[in-house]
């Protein structure tokens, strides 16, 4: 499925180069701080078992490679891949005292890995910047062991019209935010239309039974705002 905002020539590695030195803060600003504990929330759910192979896909600055490793003493070993050269670079800064994370640059849709590496493959708001979810999907799948588990923490769709109104006029905010923090209000242009066109839970849901995960269900987190989904290769 290809999702026509991202095949804009450039779009997404222009957006993201403009943003990664203020990419952290303006997650902290644009969240109001609740990123890290839908971070922590999907890490929970992973219930993550020592010396297990993750790859986390779009890792941007390494929130989830570094909850993994805390999670499990540091007894695992983490392949943080990104697109972006900026973003992998702020990462190896952050967490450089980190010695079990390797870092890669490739997408989600090619990933340099062979068949059957990983115990868990994490996608944290990184499925909504690929150009085709299929492909993404094909390869979450194509990487992970048998047994291995798929999660997906992305935005989504608000089940409640009250807090959807709300967050929808907060969303005209965060342009203005941007522009202010970063000075350049595209790239949170880009983020607000990102999400409104993405797919809603149920969309994903198929997409994922379409590329051969079984056992899909998913939880939302502050009434949709955003969504963890999950699911099993065997």
């Amino acid at each position: 499925m290809q999702q026509k905002l991202q095949n804009t020539k450039n779009l997404v590695s222009n957006v993201f180069n403009k943003v990664s030195d203020k990419y952290d803060l303006m997650n902290n600003l644009m969240s109001l701080g609740t990123h890290n504990s839908w971070k922590k929330q999907l890490i929970y759910s992973m219930q993550p078992k020592i010396n297990k192979k993750l790859i986390d896909v779009a890792c941007g600055t390494g929130d989830i490679a570094k909850f993994f490793m805390e999670a499990t003493d540091q007894n695992s070993k983490i392949y943080c891949v990104d697109p972006n050269k900026k973003m992998i670079s702020h990462g190896k800064k952050k967490l450089g005292n980190f010695k079990n994370i390797s870092w890669k640059i490739a997408s989600a849709e090619k990933l340099p890995f062979r068949d059957s590496q990983f115990d868990y493959y994490v996608i944290s708001f990184g499925l909504r910047n690929t150009k085709n979810l299929n492909k993404a999907l094909s390869e979450a799948f194509r990487v992970l062991k048998k047994g291995g588990k798929f999660f997906c923490l992305e935005f989504s769709k608000i089940d409640n019209d009250a807090l959807n109104f709300i967050y929808q006029n907060y969303s005209k905010l965060i342009p203005i935010i941007g522009e202010f923090v970063v000075g350049d209000k595209e790239p949170y242009e880009y983020l607000v239309k990102s999400i409104n066109e993405f797919v809603n839970q149920d969309e994903l849901i198929y997409l994922m039974k379409k590329n051969n995960f079984v056992k899909c269900k998913y939880n939302n987190l502050n009434g949709g705002i955003v969504a963890i989904h999950s699911a099993w290769k065997i």
